[in-house]
């Protein structure tokens, strides 16, 4: 139809010249029909014809809001979840913050830490297990195994700092009651003044040895610092009972060394060498002896 109405315009302009029609009669025609074949161009744009169902649809789409959420965002708020699942969890255990405080004014001693919020044992062969007493609101070490049928305790583990007023003068980490990672130490203005490295307890350049190939009885310890034997020394029975406990310095034995019986903890000797690696050496010396009951049968006067 679009057609066919085309080719009668062209005829009627073609009629019009060859008749002698005047120039300005022919300009009327001529404009005429350009302006109805605007027109026809126009109107036979491809129209988007809407239903009366879809335009209800439309209506309803724009009246509800959308419950179609894209990937992306799904995957945003289960990041932000995952986030905030792992809030206040340090080596793979959920843990709770506190803190407790001594004294008052400037000297107030302020120790905030994290503990475990399900109760687990300490590694048997770590000598300083680290809790909270509940009732006594204090940080305490043992080297017994924790009972919290006994006492009401939290078991020490993740961040922990202590400051005296507002400068920090101790900062580690705890991994189930035993330091872990690094400690260190500082003085009141700040200074540092001691840094040691621990590995769940134990030194962490310690050479660890075991009674078994599954590495779960520890038979010996012997702490290396800086390429050389430095640090506490132990040696534990084969039922996990400390057997040796003492201290190296720059490779010599210093200190007091004890030696224990195979139950319960009780010693047996004690052992004096230099008090430390500078002094003059000496023979060890026998400084007190007790029973299997605790009771001491020698003293050195």
């Amino acid at each position: 139809m679009a057609f066919v109405r085309t080719w009668v315009s062209v005829l009627v302009i073609g009629v019009l010249v060859l008749g002698g029609a005047s120039p300005k009669a022919q300009a009327q025609i001529i404009g005429k029909e350009k302006k109805n074949w605007l027109l026809f161009w126009k109107k036979s744009e491809p129209l988007v014809v809407v239903y009366p169902t879809d335009s209800a649809l439309m209506a309803d789409s724009l009246a509800k809001p959308s419950l179609v959420v894209s990937a992306d965002s799904v995957d945003e708020k289960d990041d932000k979840k995952k986030k905030k699942g792992k809030k206040n969890v340090y080596f793979g255990y959920r843990t709770k913050k506190a803190f407790t405080r001594q004294g008052k004014g400037k000297n107030q001693i302020i120790e905030t830490f994290h503990y475990l919020r399900e109760f687990k044992q300490p590694n048997e062969y770590v000598l300083e297990k680290h809790y909270y007493d509940i009732k006594r609101k204090r940080i305490f070490k043992t080297r017994n195994e924790l009972d919290p049928s006994k006492t009401k305790l939290l078991v020490l583990h993740g961040p922990y700092t202590k400051t005296r007023g507002d400068v920090v003068i101790e900062q580690g980490y705890f991994y189930v009651g035993a330091k872990h990672l690094r400690w260190e130490t500082f003085r009141t203005d700040s200074i540092l003044t001691d840094k040691q490295h621990y590995n769940k307890g134990f030194l962490r350049d310690a050479l660890v040895t075991y009674y078994d190939a599954a590495k779960t009885k520890v038979k010996e310890v012997i702490p290396y610092q800086y390429g050389e034997v430095q640090g506490e020394y132990l040696k534990f029975y084969e039922n996990g009972q400390i057997e040796w406990q003492g201290k190296y310095d720059k490779g010599r034995k210093v200190g007091i060394w004890i030696n224990y019986f195979d139950f319960r903890g009780r010693r047996q000797f004690e052992i004096q060498y230099p008090e430390s690696a500078f002094d003059e050496p000496f023979e060890p010396v026998l400084v007190k002896q007790y029973d299997r009951h605790g009771q001491t049968v020698f003293q050195k006067k």
